[in-house]
């Protein structure tokens, strides 16, 4: 942990450069009728969840380039997400995955987060992949398995999923499914959706009536001829079938290059089933690269689309969970979550810019070009200093990445755990 005073001296050395940056933009918003220290205050609110798997590096199926110092176990990686979370106030929640990072001592792990200021806030299981003591393998499927005994050990490790996460205080289940095929013929697609309904109504069943299911969707990979959830219409219909509390997940990596991604979020939350964003970049498919790395204005209008829906009273949609997956083969993994949360927290702020007003008039006037120009406008606005004053607010650095650097973290985590030490679930 960086001690308060050591963060004050390295904000000391930017703060002159970072207040008239700051008096700039709160001049120029206030000019547009925009109060500057609301909007920070928004983004101080705004907490972005940092998923256990995502702290060590990740790679690709033909190699793999360990940072070194990476966590061996939980309680590292708790460490780990409340070092980010000191730097930038943004990250105050983990996301868990099963069997990856199983909670032992309990008593413990709650007076670690305690102290680090942190919250377990969901679980995810894997039924992707064989662990060594399951009976029936997923090669064939898990939820949708054509063997019952299998669908019953996918369905009951969801359950187990819930399990832990109770124990922690979480409430949230993310199930995405690796369940498709490869070849025509393969499966019965009615009869596959089915089996896979039945047991996600199961596995709901199970649930606490205060927890919420995100179902996830992807079009393809592991297999590449059909995915039993390959959309949001899929996913939107499997909760819907599933109950109340189920509700879609967007993963922005899974989608077919070019599809207009703030429209799915906009259908979403007129229908009241946003449930979760899962943040990362991509530029083919599931890259899992950092987020707003490739298609920050895409980003961009993703915000718009969720802060305009914030602002709307005619939408009924439940709180929206916000957490980064990403996969980092050739950067420092604390690094790039550091540069994703700021992408994200930046995006969200030019959202909060936005002219809704003048956009909404433009719109039904079916001022094409004006309607453009409103939103360019918003997101060329350099809102930099909103987001760092938020993060100095917050108790955390103006600059978390040169702090990240400057304390030289990496070599101290190497030095603690070892230059070959390998992430959990890794």
């Amino acid at each position: 942990m960086i001690p308060d005073q050591r963060i004050h001296d390295l904000n000391q050395s930017l703060l002159a450069n970072h207040q008239f940056q700051l008096n700039y933009v709160t001049d120029l918003l206030g000019r547009r009728q925009l109060d500057a220290q609301d909007i920070i205050r928004q983004i101080v609110d705004f907490q972005v969840a940092i998923p256990s798997w995502a702290l060590g590096t990740g790679g690709t199926r033909f190699g793999r380039y360990p940072s070194g110092g990476e966590p061996r176990s939980l309680e590292e990686k708790i460490e780990d997400v409340g070092l980010l979370h000191r730097l930038n106030g943004s990250s105050n929640s983990i996301s868990l995955h099963i069997p990856w990072d199983i909670p032992q001592d309990i008593p413990a792990l709650e007076q670690q987060l305690r102290e680090q200021k942190l919250v377990i806030d969901s679980v995810n299981s894997n039924t992707f992949q064989d662990q060594k003591e399951q009976p029936y393998s997923y090669k064939f499927g898990s939820l949708l398995h054509t063997e019952e005994a299998t669908r019953q050990q996918a369905i009951q490790h969801n359950i187990d999923c819930i399990g832990y996460g109770k124990q922690l205080g979480a409430k949230v289940l993310t199930v995405w499914l690796a369940d498709g095929s490869n070849f025509p013929g393969q499966q019965h697609f009615r009869q596959a959706y089915q089996r896979t309904a039945d047991s996600l109504a199961s596995i709901y069943e199970a649930m606490p009536s205060d927890w919420t299911m995100l179902i996830e969707y992807k079009p393809y990979e592991p297999h590449f001829y059909s995915m039993v959830i390959p959309d949001w219409g899929t996913s939107y219909a499997l909760s819907q079938a599933t109950g109340k509390n189920a509700q879609v997940l967007v993963d922005l990596g899974h989608h077919l290059p070019n599809t207009n991604i703030e429209q799915i979020v906009a259908r979403l939350l007129h229908f009241g089933r946003l449930g979760g964003f899962h943040f990362n970049g991509s530029s083919y498919g599931d890259d899992d690269l950092t987020t707003g790395s490739s298609k920050p204005f895409q980003l961009f209008l993703i915000f718009n689309e969720l802060v305009d829906g914030k602002l709307d009273q005619a939408v009924n949609n439940p709180a929206v969970a916000y957490m980064i997956d990403a996969s980092h083969n050739t950067k420092d993994p604390l690094e790039d979550l550091l540069q994703s949360v700021n992408s994200i927290l930046t995006s969200y702020a030019k959202a909060l810019i936005v002219d809704r007003a003048t956009l909404r008039d433009a719109q039904l006037n079916n001022d094409v070009v004006k309607a453009e120009e409103i939103l360019r406008d918003a997101f060329l606005t350099d809102v930099r200093p909103l987001v760092m004053e938020a993060y100095r607010q917050s108790g955390g650095a103006l600059d978390p990445i040169a702090a990240y650097r400057a304390e030289r973290i990496r070599e101290q985590l190497i030095q603690r755990r070892g230059k070959l030490s390998v992430s959990t679930g890794l």
